[in-house]
């Protein structure tokens, strides 16, 4: 473990426990790891690339520094249970280190969609928990065809998420991203700017997002006359978002069999990146999505 992991861990844990965390009340016995430490430890799991469960809960067990910071251990299918019960908390914990970050109060936010796969072979389809969740969709930006999930992300100029779900690929995209904001309208401000790309083209849509208070903002397609132009440089942003989730921090490879356990490696990485983002405001570093620091 490196110093700044040690750093960011420790952080994490005071801001979690004070502000994400409810106090336990009531009787009964109090879990010897704690709702704070399980959280923090599920992002040191990603920080660290272990995408096993097992082998994560091995590493901990056999490394001393692991053992002095986390002394009541679990076992895999204890670990894991309980992670799928702190959905709530990972989700708050989210959108409490998004508040903490200048960036939530930017006009703009920028949103994409990108492929969740769950799957490789066909036995796997045909026998996956996923049935019925999951769905065949193809990936523009890899030119591959997947079996999984996408995810639909809406987040900062600087990667920090402020709201996302998990759809089937055959879901139109602006239903989805709709569904979303709606869902969401407590968190959008009057005026807010959203960066989208061309497949959220649609007067339809511009009109709902419009009386949700959305300043829509979009690449020009071909058969439109000039208004935006392509918005290269900036949509850049989305895709440099997508690719550290998936290249520094490997959320392809989830692990995920069910759909609870699914969306919980998905927020699972998600807290990691925001966590990540969080403590480079607070250290006043340059690039806010900057993970070198923590994951070797």
């Amino acid at each position: 473990m490196t110093k700044e992991l040690n750093t960011l861990l420790t952080a994490l844990y005071v801001l979690i426990d004070d502000h994400v965390v409810p106090p336990r009340i009531g009787r009964g016995r109090r879990p010897e790891l704690t709702d704070s430490e399980l959280i923090t430890m599920a992002v040191a799991q990603v920080l660290h690339r272990y995408g096993s469960e097992r082998r994560w809960i091995r590493h901990i067990h056999a490394d001393d520094g692991w053992r002095a910071m986390f002394p009541a251990m679990l076992t895999q299918s204890g670990y894991h249970k309980r992670l799928k019960t702190a959905q709530p908390l990972l989700c708050k914990a989210i959108l409490t280190l998004a508040a903490c970050c200048p960036s939530w109060f930017d006009d703009l936010w920028i949103t994409d969609a990108t492929a969740v796969p769950c799957g490789m072979s066909r036995e796997t389809v045909k026998r996956s928990d996923l049935a019925g969740h999951a769905s065949y969709g193809y990936c523009a930006s890899h030119s591959r065809w997947y079996w999984g999930l996408k995810l639909y992300l809406v987040c900062t100029g600087d990667g920090m998420p402020v709201m996302w779900c998990l759809a089937n690929p055959k879901l139109g995209e602006r239903e989805v991203l709709a569904a979303l904001l709606d869902h969401h309208h407590h968190l959008i401000r009057e005026g807010q700017i959203l960066l989208a790309d061309k497949g959220f083209a649609g007067k339809e849509f511009k009109q709902l997002t419009g009386a949700m208070g959305i300043r829509l903002l979009r690449p020009d397609r071909k058969d439109e006359t000039y208004r935006n132009g392509n918005l290269g440089g900036v949509r850049q942003r989305i895709e440099s978002v997508n690719q550290t989730l998936k290249g520094q921090l490997d959320l392809e490879a989830h692990g995920g069999r069910t759909p609870a356990g699914v969306f919980t490696r998905v927020a699972q990485h998600l807290l990691a990146m925001a966590a990540g983002i969080w403590h480079n405001w607070t250290t006043s570093l340059t690039s806010k999505r900057s993970l070198i620091a923590f994951d070797h």
